[in-house]
């Protein structure tokens, strides 16, 4: 069973913090304020037990000045829809829908309030803590009022499977996925040293305001092209800047596939992502800012943090025939990613 304890207080209720542990000493610890993940314990090659997530403490590190000016999304739950939507409007049966403008022109993760800024309800059930959310029609300028569940379960086998499952009330775009930001080396360095290997050679084409085209790039052969594994330094240097890439699987049937594995050399550890999601940002924190560090302070920042952001197409609602990325009234809209943790 899960351990809860005291998180914090907002807005005047009580924030939880449940703790899962398997028996192989890996503990994923997570609060209801966002659905956040806060830390991810896992041992390395030598048997130390070290936090490879970035994270807090406390709920008040989540309102530090630094957190809250950088806005790098922690560890949270996000939706409804997660990455950019261009212009903050798209148009759905024959209505145009105007969202928060939270980045440029562009809307981005669901809004000013998203999903990882709100109270969820969650309850503890053997190897898993059970999230839900319910968000109102027009929340943040999105149609439907939306019945939202996250399970996140922790298995034997060192893998934190997060199952997501939402039905609207209208036709409305969903698109949900967890922000979690690792460091294999437990922030003993940057992550450039990792090994990074990405199951496809195709990704979204981007505009100048970091929403995708519609357009699909082969790269196969490109400094991008991961799908034998490189040095996320090596291809930093060759791309002269960091990760932001949104890489696009073959998936019609949206089953369950391994999309990535990241491997340390140094520590040992490894991260092997799989998902029924058809697309997936690999982020390496390139504007994540250097004076964010956890209470005991270890060190955050620009490239010390890789997120495998596991969705639906980037600037979907505003794509033809981007796959699923509206979901009908009454119907379910069903995601699973599974973190494996290897040493």
């Amino acid at each position: 069973m899960a351990e809860v304890s005291n998180f914090g207080n907002y807005q005047g209720e009580d924030v939880k913090e449940f703790s899962l542990k398997n028996e192989n000493g890996v503990e994923v610890k997570i609060t209801n304020y966002g659905a956040t993940i806060t830390s991810i314990l896992v041992p390395n090659s030598n048997g130390d037990i070290e936090n490879i997530a970035c994270g807090f403490d406390t709920l008040n590190g989540y309102f530090g000045k630094e957190y809250v000016d950088n806005s790098p999304y922690f560890g949270g739950t996000i939706g409804r829809y997660c990455s950019q939507i261009k212009d903050s409007k798209f148009s759905l049966n024959g209505k145009e829908y105007n969202l928060s403008k939270n980045c440029g022109e562009n809307n981005l993760h669901g809004g000013t309030v998203g999903f990882d800024k709100r109270i969820w309800q969650a309850e503890a059930s053997g190897s898993s803590v059970i999230m839900k959310l319910y968000s109102k029609d027009l929340e943040e300028g999105f149609p439907g009022n939306v019945e939202v569940t996250v399970t996140f379960t922790l298995t034997s086998n060192n893998e934190l499977k997060i199952d997501y499952s939402a039905i609207p009330d209208q036709d409305t775009p969903l698109s949900l996925t967890n922000h979690t930001y690792f460091n294999l080396n437990a922030f003993s360095s940057t992550v450039e040293s990792h090994n990074a290997k990405v199951n496809t050679a195709k990704r979204h084409v981007m505009d100048d305001t970091g929403a995708a085209t519609g357009e699909i790039a082969n790269i196969t052969g490109e400094a991008d092209d991961l799908t034998n594994g490189k040095i996320i330094g090596d291809v930093h240097e060759a791309l002269g800047d960091g990760f932001e890439h949104f890489y696009v699987f073959d998936n019609a049937d949206f089953k369950l596939q391994e999309v990535a594995q990241i491997t340390s050399a140094d520590s040992g550890r490894s991260l092997t992502v799989l998902s029924t999601e058809p697309c997936m940002l690999l982020y390496t924190g390139k504007y994540t800012s250097d004076a964010i560090k956890r209470e005991n302070g270890e060190q955050y920042g620009k490239y010390r943090g890789f997120c495998c952001e596991t969705h639906r197409y980037q600037n979907g609602p505003n794509i033809d025939n981007s796959p699923k990325s509206i979901t009908k009234a009454g119907e379910e809209f069903k995601s699973t990613t599974i973190f494996k943790f290897g040493w």
